[in-house]
């Protein structure tokens, strides 16, 4: 069982930036991919960027250019960097881990992100 723990979520201004954390309860070094989902109120939920453990990454259209997905493998930790948050930008934000061995997904609780205008 693969336990997940996002952190670093908060209210902050249009513009400014915040960075989230996932931390992962098993080794994330190898055959996995890790990404950061989120859901706004009433829409549903989307990919916002992914990695894999051979570092290869891929970005939603609207938050190329602002947002930065990297991990540590030594630290069992994926991370997302967000700067240049706007209002749409609010939601909550999910952790997968998607672990290739086994073929299963594993998901984090989510961590609020809110944008203020």
């Amino acid at each position: 069982q693969v336990q997940l723990v996002e952190s670093g979520g908060g209210l902050v201004q249009a513009g400014g930036s915040l960075r989230l954390s996932c931390a992962a309860s098993v080794s994330i070094a190898s055959s996995n991919a890790m990404a950061w989902f989120r859901q706004a109120p009433g829409k549903q939920r989307e990919l916002v960027a992914s990695i894999t453990s051979g570092g290869s990454t891929v970005y939603a259209d609207s938050v190329k250019g602002r947002f930065t997905i990297s991990r540590d493998n030594a630290k069992n930790t994926m991370y997302l960097q967000m700067n240049s948050l706007k209002p749409e930008d609010t939601a909550v934000y999910y952790c997968r881990y998607s672990d290739y061995e086994v073929y299963f997904d594993y998901w984090g609780q989510g961590t609020q992100v809110t944008v203020s205008s």
